[in-house]
């Protein structure tokens, strides 16, 4: 239990002092603020990148074609390929560690090449087949995404973005059914959708005019020629090996030196959010480091505040050794004293950073636009965190002076005053 009594003498004793107290209390106070601030800001910057990709496969992987840089088997290097139908279905053969396979068109851009009545817009497009939500999740807002008979019927419609309904359908109100005119021919709106991520492979899914991948090849008159594969693996297996299996299969199948760097490139999410979480681990890492400096601080000034007061109560720690008092009264006198003062001066310095974190979000990030920061807010573990090194940093502060005291001999203090 708590001795109330005790407690408040110490609490007067602390406040004989205002001043001194004050300004020493200030420095825990900003130590433990800029902590929480510093935190809360980095782990507002993870949750922002991180919500970027939110909604994407963070196991999928992308290849395209390039020109070859090395002769083989007869060819020149300087070769121009494509990939087709028939490697993916090399792929799937091949490689079992596959769980989902997207084939990708890449259609034509142009000034105004959407268009509905008499509204325009300048848009990608892209054919995309119906398991392409398996790579990037789609938020629907009417209708439904590329189906199976959509696939199979090769038929002429379409998913358009946010951005184009809103541009082609100033009037908002249901789109679907409405027939628009895409590079020329025409399309039944079966849906309006955004992607959930903010990742963009041909242009992002809120500005693109989706059609079917097999309508799209029929359309273009090229064949079977697909201009990207994307991959997912499936539990267990790395994207990296994914990766480099793909790579070796489709060299092969299309007579592509495995020597040959550049005929195929490729990158994989995996990496990229892998690099993301290294990198917020080492944020991280610098904010404690950076945050307990300040915060040590600001316990030294406590410490060296408490050294000051001993220095002056020498006589009446002096009688009350010589009245009887035991060494570990006065030791816990003045570690108590050191600790409700960090106590004190660090919650307050942490509520005033959680407070200060939560109206930047509420009146700030929430309404601003392109901010990388999202929900700047600590976590309950790293309050508690904050809390124990408070309690551990106020007892530190307090030993140093409490073995002082414990030095000091009665008959020297009365002859010293």
């Amino acid at each position: 239990m708590f001795d109330l009594d005790r407690i408040q003498e110490i609490w007067l004793t602390i406040t004989k002092n205002k001043v001194r107290s004050l300004l020493t209390g200030f420095g825990v106070f900003w130590g433990i603020f800029m902590l929480i601030i510093m935190m809360g800001a980095g782990k507002g910057l993870e949750r922002g990148m991180l919500k970027g990709i939110e909604g994407f496969a963070t196991n999928s992987c992308f290849m395209g074609t390039n020109q070859t840089s090395i002769p083989y088997k007869g060819f020149q290097k300087g070769r121009r390929w494509n990939f087709h139908n028939g490697d993916i279905d090399v792929l799937l053969r091949k490689i079992p560690e596959i769980d989902c396979i997207v084939p990708m068109l890449f259609g034509r851009r142009s000034t105004n090449n959407v268009v509905y009545g008499e509204n325009y817009s300048s848009c990608n497009v892209r054919g995309l087949p119906d398991n392409y939500e398996q790579i990037e999740q789609q938020r629907m807002m009417f209708g439904r995404f590329i189906n199976e008979f959509d696939m199979k019927e090769s038929r002429k419609v379409c998913v358009i973005g946010t951005q184009v309904y809103e541009e082609l359908f100033p009037m908002r109100g249901n789109p679907l059914g409405q027939e628009i005119r895409v590079n020329g021919i025409y399309y039944r709106i079966v849906g309006v959708s955004t992607g959930v991520s903010n990742v963009s492979i041909g242009g992002r899914s809120d500005e693109c005019v989706i059609i079917p991948f097999t309508t799209m090849q029929k359309i273009t008159n090229q064949g079977d020629i697909i201009h990207l594969i994307a991959a997912t693996a499936q539990e267990g297996n790395p994207a990296k090996t994914l990766e480099e299996k793909m790579k070796a299969a489709l060299k092969e199948q299309n007579g592509i030196s495995p020597d040959d760097k550049m005929a195929l490139w490729s990158f994989n999410i995996e990496e990229q959010f892998n690099m993301f979480r290294y990198l917020f681990l080492g944020i991280s890492i610098v904010i404690w480091i950076v945050g307990s400096g300040t915060l040590i601080a600001g316990i030294v000034g406590v410490s060296n505040i408490l050294m000051v007061t001993i220095k002056e109560r020498t006589k009446e720690i002096g009688i009350r050794r010589a009245l009887g008092a035991k060494p570990r009264t006065i030791i816990g006198q003045i570690m108590m004293e050191g600790l409700l003062l960090t106590t004190i001066a660090g919650m307050l310095g942490m509520s005033f950073g959680v407070l200060v974190l939560y109206l930047a979000d509420i009146y700030w990030l929430q309404n601003a636009q392109n901010v990388f920061l999202s929900d700047p807010m600590v976590s309950f573990g790293t309050a508690v965190v904050s809390t124990v090194i408070l309690l551990i940093f106020g007892l530190v502060a307090g030993s140093l002076p409490a073995n002082r005291a414990l030095k000091i001999k009665a008959i020297d203090a009365i002859r010293e005053e």
